[in-house]
């Protein structure tokens, strides 16, 4: 492998340099993601029965003892809560907005790589293949050695360009679906939020 990244030239530093930004970001990503994933079920049970038993003020606190983005909605809602449904409802929208931004954060780089690596692999690929025109330009033959030789060390670049795009273009999936599913999971509970409130009210 070390052999055949040397024999690709110059171009292959900086499709190394955006795979090891493309697994950085991945790697927090992941941390960030798996932190954010909560049993939504079960928090929003206990909120309810913190609801039911103490009030706001008890929901509130089951909210700063839980990690993610639905307790920090929740928390945003039911420090509204006394302002009125519609306030409770602005709180949740504008903190879904703020949690949203955060979970989405670093996917734009993501896609920055996926596009980049295999366009600089292509453009080695370019400059091998002028490379290997020069060459068979200064031995005055055309033998299937040079040409074989200088077309193969071309078309590394665009490979490992590929390779490198393909690994973060999994990563990216993965973390979108994963950001997906979660934002269903905040919409669906603080839904369930604003009923149990209503309800509560109407008590």
């Amino acid at each position: 492998m070390v052999e055949l990244f040397n024999r690709g030239g110059g171009f292959m530093w900086p499709i190394l340099a955006l795979l090891v930004i493309g697994i950085m970001i991945s790697i927090e990503r992941l941390w960030t993601l798996s932190r954010a994933s909560v049993n939504t079920r079960k928090f929003l049970a206990k909120v309810k029965e913190a609801l039911g038993s103490g009030g706001v003020d008890s929901a509130i606190e089951v909210c700063e003892n839980t990690r993610g983005p639905v307790a920090s909605i929740f928390h945003a809602g039911l420090m509204r809560s006394d302002q009125g449904i519609e306030s409770v409802e602005k709180a949740v929208s504008s903190a879904g907005a703020i949690e949203m931004a955060f979970l989405e954060r670093g996917l734009i780089w993501l896609s920055t790589v996926i596009s980049i690596a295999p366009m600089l692999g292509f453009t080695g690929t370019v400059w091998g293949m002028i490379k290997a025109f020069e060459s068979i330009a200064a031995a005055n033959d055309i033998s299937p050695t040079i040409v074989a030789d200088g077309i193969s060390v071309a078309l590394l670049t665009t490979l490992f360009g590929l390779v490198v795009a393909i690994i973060i273009q999994t990563f990216h999936n993965f973390f979108v679906s994963r950001i997906d599913k979660l934002i269903i999971d905040m919409e669906e509970s603080s839904n369930e939020l604003v009923d149990t409130l209503i309800a509560l009210k109407k008590k």
